[in-house]
């Protein structure tokens, strides 16, 4: 952790879920957060319960204004970034014949154009730092599953988007990889449209799915998200790295 002391981070998604692991993690390092979510309020709440120097931006990280603030706050409190963790993400359920183009666009919105601009407006600061880019992506991108058409294609997307990315800036010194978690104690399917009914259906079946027999934990993730962030993982680049209890090695069930 003492390496990765001082260095300015930028957490999408920071108010919830693998988003907010990661901030608390970064935070614990002694890194310079700047923690980015819509919800100002639970922003608020984190920077309190948060030790460290944190930079709450409450943001709409799908406006390109927004976006283009969050890259220049964080460089005007933090005066640079060294990593960027591309962690807001939806999902919506629907197959190609009940997918509407709007949960289509909302999708392809925040878990592909965000990240892409982004990075885009990051990288910049990442190429004079020698920084780095972790995308939180999903077993979906990997894997095809029935029922999630565009959250699986949206993942399958920002997957390539790392590996080419990666190609591009290693030259610069940049380093750009990604995460593919399995099913995580997050609230993600909740917000996507499942009740509590469903959801605890859910993770009762999801023990059967994942070959370890269980669901993992946005602290399990947040932890591979920081060793890929740091000097630790310094050779690393391109790579898409499953984090998923055994799923993605699993056939249909």
């Amino acid at each position: 952790m003492q390496e990765m002391k001082g260095k300015a981070v930028i957490v999408t998604g920071a108010s919830s879920g693998i988003g907010r692991a990661c901030a608390l993690k970064f935070l614990e390092a002694g890194c310079a957060v700047a923690a980015v979510a819509r919800r100002k309020d639970i922003l608020e709440s984190l920077a309190e319960g948060a030790s460290g120097n944190m930079l709450p931006i409450a943001a709409d990280i799908t406006v390109p204004g927004e976006a283009d603030r969050v890259i220049d706050e964080t460089v005007r409190a933090f005066g640079g970034i060294d990593v960027l963790v591309n962690a807001a993400g939806i999902l919506r359920s629907g197959s190609i014949e009940t997918t509407s183009l709007d949960d289509w666009d909302e999708m392809m919105d925040l878990n592909v154009r965000a990240p892409f601009y982004l990075i885009h407006k990051a990288m910049p600061y990442l190429i004079e730092r020698k920084g780095n880019v972790v995308n939180v992506s999903s077993v979906n991108g990997l894997r095809a599953f029935p029922g999630v058409l565009a959250y699986c294609v949206s993942k399958a997307a920002i997957d390539h988007l790392t590996r080419c990315v990666a190609l591009e800036v290693a030259p610069k010194g940049v380093r750009v990889n990604a995460v593919n978690p399995g099913v995580t104690l997050t609230n993600l399917h909740k917000a996507g449209g499942m009740n509590d009914a469903q959801y605890e259906a859910f993770l009762e079946r999801s023990r059967s799915t994942h070959p370890l027999g269980r669901v993992g934990t946005p602290e399990e993730v947040a932890d591979l998200i920081f060793f890929l962030a740091s000097p630790k993982a310094g050779w690393i680049t391109g790579a898409c790295y499953p984090i998923d209890g055994g799923r993605g090695q699993t056939c249909l069930r």
